[in-house]
């Protein structure tokens, strides 16, 4: 919301600064994102009146203007095109500080002699003011404008950015912010006085109104204005619209946009006699019912929306966009005024669902109260007979079936010390409550005030709102600093929470940066995962998606993280390591869906960043396994692999985690169909683990174990083995003869020493005892025994 100062300076006097009242509004609860001050350089500038013009005695195309600056005349130099006799002007003195119109870059104007011709100063243009980019003509002030004054104290103003909270409809406007200004520092709120003729005929005469569905609007108030004419507005009134952002249109357009931005509420005006039946019906739209808008889209609306019609057709659609069809134009001479209090929802679904979000929208989305429409009403009809020479037809329509009484809050010094710890006097909240426009009734018999909130305060129905209004005005501030009476509770985590977070940094240690994915995925981005086959999952799809990409909840993370690794290959050229750990969700027929807590991770690119010492080798399978494997023996366990069959990986080069026979998770590298889908390029595998299995294991696991004091002894072993038997296999086997602390793969031979058909595996196996140092002799027949065991279960010979 923007707030101009010199506005908000009709409502209130304001003797703060603009920094100052920033300051105050904000810790008020209001906060000021930032001030735009305008004309705060414009020293030795003011406002002048054109006189005279005469031509250049040494040139064409420049005049000899001389301009009454209320003390004195002055005759400049001018080249402007535009520039003639009774014109309000922008004068600069010598001294002053512009824009150069040629550089773009701050000058100081100084006495300049221009074909022969000596002049001390110059009428200026928008560009030369720091206004806009308009350098080609002078700017042209209202005739209103008064002669002599200081540019800054006419043009000049402080804009305020403020950032309402969404309970705050009430500051969408200047009296709802002046309210809180005259609050905050104790000056007296004046707001203009509404009072018009009215002419013999009743409005009911004219206009009547038919509000089909009490539920989506609540209330409905219309006023007619005849013999009007659009023209346009005063200088003040398109000033104001300007320094908010909007555009000045003609007098009845701009008053129903000042009356908004004044009283917060939406206001719209009908052409009155292009509206059919002279009967006003506010109702659902039909099905596929068209309504061409204001800005020249014809839009089909849905039965959900809320329209306002004539006997014959919809006309605007409610709260959001009036239409074409009964548009003020320069025809215009009669206006149906409409100021209506709507079901909050229905708009906020309706601006959604065409796309359309307006000034009005974003009102009544917030929650507007149903008392502001007539007040807001009124304004404007006032406004409408003083600027556009109307006359106003007797009465005003009100239908109001969403009527309801408002009922007091009761409050107490003693309520207001439990919720904020301050000590307040009864006469301390009935100051700052009746600052901010509540009605307090004291009680005589107890030291309770019965307070009733005003109307446009539609965010007060608790006690606890009440006091916070108290301490509002008070100041934040001037809540005492005090120990807590007991010590806080010790924190108590989830473990499902603690567990997923020792995961996150366990990876992060790895070189893994955590990515987070939205939970809603397309259909599209799931079928990549599975290229050419069916889903063997069917996705619970969302009743109302925001978007196409966002309609179904994944089934796996391995779609958007992939997707990310796609975007992040672009711009990268070394390796890229992502994980995300979330929730996944399974369908389980009618049922809700599973909730699963997985991890994923993938790995793609150069092992190592470009080095001159340094081969370039890219990450593989290996690689994955590793991960999996240092992230396992970071909680304590170990894992076999098997080779699995899951149809996203590569075949041969894929393999199941287990843990104690049970699965908790799958590494390998990604089926080239399913890299292609994603267009990643290289080898790309990816690691994919149960959380919830896996913190069952590692629950059961040990933790510490002594440090061996006694040594481990080496032997190598080289074993002939068919082409089919896994090293998991055979270190299975070793790994269960006793004493055997550590086995491992260090080479692995198929070539002309070895039978068709076979493979060799050398192995390096760790003897280690707890309780003694182990002889030659004891090693002999443990490693004669691990011969024998695979021989026997494997048909493995010794290596010649």
């Amino acid at each position: 919301m923007k707030a101009s100062l010199k506005w908000l300076r009709s409502y209130v006097d304001i003797k703060l600064t603009p920094q100052e009242l920033a300051g105050k509004l904000t810790m008020a609860g209001l906060e000021v994102k930032g001030i735009q001050i305008t004309g705060s350089s414009w020293d030795n500038i003011v406002v002048g009146e054109v006189i005279a013009t005469n031509p250049h005695p040494n040139a064409d195309r420049l005049k000899l203007a001389t301009v009454n600056l209320g003390n004195q005349q002055i005759t400049v130099v001018c080249g402007a095109p535009n520039i003639s006799a009774g014109q309000k002007v922008v004068f600069a003195h010598t001294e002053a500080r512009l824009i150069d119109g040629h550089t773009g870059k701050p000058a100081l104007l100084k006495p300049a002699t221009i074909r022969g011709v000596l002049s001390e100063g110059m009428v200026c243009s928008e560009k030369e003011l720091g206004i806009s980019d308009n350098h080609e003509a002078i700017l042209v002030l209202s005739p209103e404008a008064p002669v002599g004054i200081p540019l800054s104290e006419y043009l000049g103003d402080a804009i305020f950015d403020l950032d309402i909270t969404p309970n705050r409809p009430d500051c969408l406007c200047m009296v709802g912010i002046a309210r809180e200004i005259a609050a905050l520092t104790g000056e007296t709120l004046h707001l203009p006085e509404i009072d018009y003729e009215e002419s013999a005929e009743s409005i009911n005469s004219f206009i009547s109104i038919d509000i089909a569905d009490p539920k989506l609007c609540y209330r409905y108030c219309a006023s007619l204005v005849t013999g009007v004419k659009p023209e346009p507005s005063p200088d003040w009134l398109q000033q104001r619209l300007t320094g908010y952002g909007m555009r000045p249109i003609s007098n009845i357009v701009d008053i129903t946009n000042y009356v908004m931005l004044e009283y917060g509420q939406p206001l719209h005006g009908f052409d009155y006699h292009k509206i059919k039946g002279r009967k006003i019906i506010v109702r659902s739209a039909g099905s596929g019912e068209t309504i061409p808008t204001l800005d020249g889209v014809v839009r089909t609306l849905a039965r959900d929306n809320l329209v306002i019609a004539d006997e014959e057709k919809a006309i605007a659609i409610a709260g959001i966009m009036g239409g074409l069809d009964t548009e003020v134009t320069d025809a215009t001479t009669a206006i149906l005024l409409e100021s209506a209090s709507f079901n909050r929802t229905t708009i906020r679904r309706g601006a959604s669902q065409l796309n359309l979000q307006s000034e009005a929208s974003i009102r009544f989305d917030k929650g507007l109260s149903s008392d502001l429409t007539l007040a807001a009403l009124k304004r404007a009809t006032q406004l409408l007979i003083n600027l556009a020479g109307g006359k106003a037809a007797k009465g005003i329509i009100d239908e109001y079936p969403g009527r309801t009484e408002q009922k007091a809050i009761v409050l107490s010094a003693k309520e207001v010390k439990r919720l904020s710890g301050m000590e307040v006097s009864t006469d301390e909240m009935l100051t700052a409550l009746q600052s901010l426009g509540f009605e307090c009734q004291q009680d005589n018999l107890t030291p309770q005030i019965s307070v009733l909130p005003p109307y446009w305060r539609s965010d007060i129905k608790y006690t606890a709102d009440v006091v916070e209004e108290v301490i509002r005005v008070i100041g934040y501030d001037k809540i005492p600093i005090t120990q807590l009476s007991t010590l806080l509770p010790a924190q108590i985590l989830m473990p499902e929470l603690s567990f997923k977070q020792k995961l996150q940094h366990i990876l992060a240690g790895c070189g893994f940066q955590e990515i987070l994915t939205y939970s809603l995925v397309s259909q599209e981005k799931l079928q990549k995962l599975s290229p050419g086959q069916e889903l063997k999952l069917n996705p619970l799809k969302v009743a109302n998606p925001m978007s196409k990409e966002q309609e179904y909840l994944r089934t796996s993370l391995r779609a958007n993280i992939l997707s990310t690794l796609s975007s992040n290959q672009r711009h990268e050229e070394t390796g890229i390591r992502l994980f995300e750990a979330g929730k996944i969700f399974l369908p389980q027929g009618k049922e809700l869906p599973l909730e699963k807590e997985m991890l994923c991770a993938v790995l793609n690119g150069a092992r190592q960043e470009l080095s001159w010492h340094e081969n370039g080798k890219a990450l593989d399978f290996f690689d994955a396994k590793g991960v999996a494997e240092s992230l396992l023996s970071k909680l304590g366990l170990t894992a076999t692999f098997e080779a699995s069959d899951d149809e996203g990986l590569f075949p041969g080069k894929s393999a199941a985690i287990l843990i104690d026979s049970d699965r908790i998770g799958t590494v390998g590298e990604l089926h080239p169909s399913v890299a292609q889908a994603f267009e990643l390029d290289g080898i790309t595998s990816l690691i994919e683990v149960d959380v919830a299995e896996l913190m069952k294991k590692a629950g059961t696991a040990n933790k510490y174990q002594p440090i061996p004091r006694f040594p481990g002894i080496t032997r190598d072993i080289a074993l002939v083995v068919d082409k089919q038997v896994t090293y998991q296999q055979v270190a299975d086997i070793v790994q269960k003869i006793a004493l055997v602390k550590k086995v491992t793969l260090f080479d692995l031979y198929t070539g002309v020493q070895v039978p068709e058909g076979k493979k060799s595996f050398a192995l390096r196996v760790i003897y280690q005892s707890p309780d003694r140092t182990l002889t030659d002799r004891e090693i002999d027949k443990l490693h004669q025994k691990i011969v024998s065991r695979l021989h026997q279960e494997l048909g493995a010979t010794l290596r010649g």
